[in-house]
C-alpha cells in the first residue's frame, strides 16, 4: 500500500493516489477540523498544483496491526499559489510525520503533522527566527 502511494505520487498520478483513501476517510492535523474525502482531495490537489512534480520520500515506517506510522519528506519547487503565497520558484523540502489506520487496504483515518512553519520560511513568506 505504502509503495503504491509513493509510486503514484512520484508519477504525478493523483487519481491513483487518492483511490488509496476510503470514501469515509477522516484526515486530521491539516487544519482546525478533520477533512472528509472531498476536503482531502482538495488539499492534495492544492499541493500538486503548488508543487508540480514534487517527490515523496519515506524516511521511516513503523507498522502494527491495521496502523502505519511514517516519517516522510516532500521535495519540489514552488510553481503555484500555496496557502496564499504566490509562486516563488524556490526549491523546498517539507518534513512530516503521519499515522494511518487501514480497513480493507484503504486509509480510513490519517493524522498528519508537517513542518509548515519551515516551509513558509523556505518560501520567504515569513522571516526565519533571529533574522
Amino acid at each position: 500500500m505504502l509503495s503504491a502511494a509513493v509510486a503514484a505520487w512520484n508519477k504525478g498520478d493523483g487519481e491513483t493516489y487518492l483511490e488509496l483513501y476510503d470514501p469515509s476517510v477522516r484526515h486530521h492535523g491539516l487544519g482546525s477540523v478533520s477533512f472528509d474525502q472531498a476536503a482531502n482531495r482538495a488539499f492534495y490537489e492544492g499541493v500538486w498544483a503548488a508543487f508540480p512534480g514534487s517527490r515523496l520520500t519515506i524516511d521511516d515506517t513503523i507498522a502494527e496491526g491495521d496502523q502505519l506510522a511514517v516519517r516522510f519528506h516532500l521535495s519540489g519547487e514552488h510553481h503555484g499559489e500555496f496557502m496564499g503565497v504566490p509562486p516563488t520558484g524556490r526549491a523546498v523540502i517539507l518534513n512530516g510525520q503521519t499515522a494511518m489506520r487501514f480497513r480493507d487496504g484503504r486509509v480510513v483515518e490519517r493524522w498528519t503533522s508537517s513542518d509548515l512553519l519551515g516551509l513558509m520560511i523556505q518560501l520567504g513568506a515569513i522571516p526565519a527566527p533571529g533574522t
